[in-house]
């Protein structure tokens, strides 16, 4: 089955992966695990404990592998201006301690 999946944290396709996604599968552009909050359907920022699904345990690190049952990849999890923010403070810590 196609999707249209792309990493949550540098966008890069996921379409050579099927669904669903292991947990232990990597994104094959930035190598970071999948199967974590951010890379989630039921992940809100606006609710409490960030996850939108009442049953699910409360996981404190949302950028790290976890067995989260309730676990369904998002096809908008990828946000073009965060990925924007994190590069550009990146850039200035460089800077700030390039010889």
């Amino acid at each position: 089955m196609a999707h249209n999946l792309s990493c949550y944290r540098c966008g890069a396709s996921l379409a050579a992966l099927s669904l669903p996604l292991s947990r232990q599968d990597e994104c094959p552009g930035c190598g970071n695990y999948l199967h974590v909050c951010k890379m989630c359907r039921h992940f809100d920022t606006t609710v409490p404990r960030q996850c939108r699904e009442d049953g699910a345990d409360d996981v404190t690190d949302k950028d790290h592998l976890n067995f989260c049952d309730w676990f369904v990849p998002s096809e908008t999890a990828f946000d073009a201006k965060r990925k924007d923010e994190e590069d550009q403070a990146r850039s200035a810590l460089d800077a700030l301690f390039d010889d």
